[in-house]
C-alpha cells in the first residue's frame, strides 16, 4: 500500500502543512504584519505543497517523487525564511520545514 511504504514522509508533510498553517495565522497576528508578509506568503505556499504531496504519496501517484522534489524546495524556501523572524512559531515552523524537506528529498530519489 503507497501510504505505508511513505508514512514517514506524508507524516512529515503534513506536519509541515500544521506547521505553516499555524506561522501564517500567528505571522497575521504580529504588530508589523507587513514585516511578516514573504514569510506568511511562503507558509501558504508551504503548507499547499506539503498537503499535495502527502496526498499524491497517498493514493501512489505516479507523480509522487515529483511533487517531493518541488515540495522540498518550497520547504527548504520557507525554512529559510522563517528563522529570520525571533517569533517562537516562526521557529517550529523553520524546524518543521527543514524536516519535510529532508524528508521529501530522500522520497524524491
Amino acid at each position: 500500500m503507497p501510504h505505508q511504504t511513505y508514512a514517514a514522509c506524508i507524516e512529515a508533510c503534513n506536519g509541515c502543512a500544521t506547521a505553516c498553517h499555524h506561522c501564517a495565522a500567528s505571522c497575521l497576528k504580529e504588530p508589523d504584519v507587513q514585516m511578516m508578509a514573504r514569510c506568511i506568503a511562503l507558509d501558504m505556499d508551504c503548507a499547499a505543497a506539503c498537503q499535495f504531496a502527502a496526498a499524491a504519496m497517498a493514493r501512489g501517484s505516479e507523480h509522487a517523487k515529483a511533487i517531493c522534489a518541488l515540495c522540498a524546495g518550497i520547504c527548504e524556501a520557507c525554512g529559510e525564511e522563517c528563522p529570520r523572524h525571533k517569533h517562537e512559531h516562526c521557529q517550529a515552523c523553520a524546524k518543521a520545514c527543514r524536516d519535510c524537506a529532508a524528508a521529501c528529498r530522500a522520497m524524491a530519489r
